[in-house]
């Protein structure tokens, strides 16, 4: 049986019986408020032609793709982030893209891997929402049980090799008084996205419409607070269907790997 995500036994688990749940294909949901305290990672798979291509865009544009974990060609563990991880299976859900072209969506990736691949486990904003809610900030994702929004912007990255395009933001409604704070608590966590690249102003990067994400779900933006929009791990995924390569995976926005380190190891 596949368990949603608002339930509250979810909330018990350790990241390893997370893994081991999304392994066996009973959870297949988003991951933001699950394993708290405990860093979640986007996904890129290549192949290793490309990968030293890939590696540099990273590090040109390490806002939205902050490395956290390069593994072995052809190998579906990590060494340092979780001991017990089969990169094939254990994030919720994946995406499979064709020359720039979203292919398919699947839970499992075991049946294309082969050992030429590269992966390139990369830092995600949820590791940051359990520290704003320690700072007393809702995250409207979080209580309103949906993905967080995500939005494509006008803010050019770094070309490297044949990887090319523009950067994606997630964005959180957060209250007036609150955005200093929140600023501050994401700025000591620059492996994890580190602070806002926009705040208030989403037309000044190319948002027309709160209403409706790129990715992801719709959030409520009350009266008295103001939309913060953060550097997203999905930007590869926009650079992918730009700049068109054969094959590439990721995993589905919202859809992370929940890793074996504690979100405090990553802070300045």
């Amino acid at each position: 049986m596949v368990i949603k995500a608002n339930n509250s036994n979810l909330t018990q688990l350790s990241p390893l019986e997370l893994r081991h749940l999304i392994r066996k294909g009973d959870y297949t949901n988003q991951t933001s408020g699950l394993c708290a305290g405990y860093t979640q990672a986007n996904l890129v798979i290549l192949p290793k032609a490309l990968a030293y291509d890939f590696l540099l865009f990273t590090q040109r544009n390490p806002r939205p793709c902050p490395v956290l974990e390069v593994s072995d060609v052809g190998s579906r563990k990590l060494v340092d982030f979780a001991r017990d991880v089969d990169l094939a299976n254990d994030f919720p859900k994946y995406r499979i893209y064709r020359n720039g072209k979203l292919a398919s969506e699947t839970t499992s990736i075991e049946d294309i891997w082969s050992n030429d691949l590269v992966s390139f486990i990369i830092g995600c904003s949820f590791s940051f929402e359990s520290e704003l809610l320690a700072a007393g900030i809702d995250v409207r994702n979080i209580s309103e049980h949906v993905n967080v929004p995500m939005f494509n912007t006008n803010i050019k990255l770094k070309s490297a090799g044949v990887f090319h395009g523009n950067m994606v933001v997630s964005m959180r409604p957060i209250r007036d008084e609150l955005v200093p704070t929140a600023v501050q608590v994401t700025a000591n966590m620059p492996k994890v996205h580190g602070a806002p690249i926009q705040i208030g102003h989403p037309e000044e990067i190319g948002i027309r419409d709160l209403n409706h994400p790129d990715y992801g779900d719709t959030v409520t933006v009350k009266d008295g607070e103001t939309p913060v929009f953060w550097p997203c791990g999905v930007t590869p995924q926009n650079v992918i269907m730009q700049t068109k390569p054969p094959l590439v995976i990721t995993h589905a926005p919202g859809h992370m790997l929940v890793t074996d380190v504690i979100n405090s190891t990553l802070k300045y």
